[in-house]
């Protein structure tokens, strides 16, 4: 999708903070944090959601986890603890329409956003 945000950003036509990069996902820190920590893990191939699963590769599914904690390791939230949140549809709050995981941490997160 040529105007959606996260794809620019995964082209590199935006500048971000990235943290990982490889052939299939990118992660940067999100520009409006909610925790000390908040990372956005993003396919570069362009979902509007999770909701799109059943057009994806088992391989990017588990890519996307596989470097929430990838990631999670890397800032040492592994040891203190962290939380993967997808957004998914206007009732969630999803703002940008491109599927993506926000990994957050660096403090004790709230209960009620679980």
């Amino acid at each position: 999708m040529n105007d959606c945000i996260f794809c620019k950003i995964a082209r590199g036509e935006i500048p971000s903070d990235k943290i990982y990069e490889d052939d299939l996902v990118v992660a940067f820190n999100d520009l409006h944090p909610q925790a000390p920590v908040h990372v956005l893990i993003v396919p570069k191939e362009h979902f509007s959601g999770l909701n799109e699963t059943g057009n994806m590769s088992e391989e990017l599914l588990t890519r996307l986890l596989r470097t929430a904690a990838l990631v999670a390791r890397k800032l040492e939230l592994d040891k203190s603890g962290y939380r993967i949140v997808s957004n998914c549809g206007p009732d969630a709050c999803q703002s940008v329409q491109h599927l993506h995981i926000h990994l957050l941490g660096g403090t004790k997160l709230s209960e009620h956003m679980a």
